[in-house]
């Protein structure tokens, strides 16, 4: 039960980094893309919307903690396909959505 207490608290000090539009760098998959790609990404918006699933898995993870606490195997299972279910959102989400694309000008080329 530390071990998973280190944890959350290691996501909510990596959530709250992302919240601050910081730390995009730590996102993985961002920070393997050249820096043309790169270019093409908010990335303020990216590491916010991070922010928020990392607020959410600790969350999630807490189910794991009173699993323990309370000793009733449902809260493990509940926990783990919450937290499963939100990284296959996220990651869908982001790969899919056009909310994370830098706007481009097209008054410029003209």
């Amino acid at each position: 039960m530390i071990i998973i207490m280190f944890i959350i608290l290691l996501f909510l000090v990596i959530g709250t980094i992302f919240i601050r539009g910081k730390g995009a760098s730590l996102i993985a998959g961002y920070n393997t893309m050249s820096e043309e790609e790169k270019a093409t990404y908010d990335e303020v918006k990216l590491a916010k919307f991070m922010g928020k699933i990392m607020y959410l898995l600790s969350f999630w993870m807490l189910f794991w903690v009173a699993s323990e606490f309370f000793d009733e195997n449902s809260l493990l299972i509940i926990g783990f396909v919450l937290f499963v279910g939100t990284v296959l959102f996220a990651v869908i989400y982001v790969n899919s959505s056009e909310k994370f694309k830098k706007k481009q000008d097209t008054s410029a080329k003209e």
